[in-house]
């Protein structure tokens, strides 16, 4: 029951969201978060030492084993969610 709640607001928020942009003439895109915490912002790859899965749920910063960049877990999904919302607009 808990789930189908959470969903419902979901849904109620993020068309709230379409709304609101449309009125003051803005986008709104959905993209989809799929590997959005495993794909190393700086250099677009899932490197090995990306927190996979929920065992990894913990891990809250990473280190890139290809470009050594460090990541925030949030700050790192966040900036890869806006790019692929960028991209979804050239195309």
């Amino acid at each position: 029951m808990a789930k189908s709640i959470n969903d419902a607001g979901t849904s109620i928020f993020r068309t709230m969201l379409k709304y609101k942009a449309s009125a003051r003439g803005h986008t709104y895109i959905e993209v989809s978060e799929y590997l959005s915490t495993q794909i190393c912002s700086s250099c677009g790859e899932v490197p090995a030492s990306a927190p996979k899965g929920v065992k990894d749920l913990g891990v809250r910063e990473w280190v890139c084993s290809i470009c050594n960049a460090v990541h925030d877990r949030d700050v790192n999904a966040a900036m890869n969610i806006l790019r692929f919302g960028r991209e979804s607009l050239v195309s």
